[in-house]
């Protein structure tokens, strides 16, 4: 398993936050879906609300 940083915002209210996550993925699209299912479970933010700005493999 690869390590990935991925960086990027969501939204949180009104306003747009910056987040950082480093997730353990096989490749880059499948660590984009981690992080999409992540902010959905945890935070209840659908798909369109977390903006992913970079992946950067650490």
């Amino acid at each position: 398993m690869k390590t990935f940083q991925v960086k990027g915002t969501f939204k949180a209210g009104i306003a747009w936050e910056k987040f950082t996550k480093v997730i353990e993925s096989q490749n880059e699209k499948n660590a984009t879906e981690k992080v999409y299912s992540l902010f959905g479970s945890k935070h209840g933010i659908k798909r369109n609300f977390v903006r992913i700005d970079s992946i950067q493999e650490a």
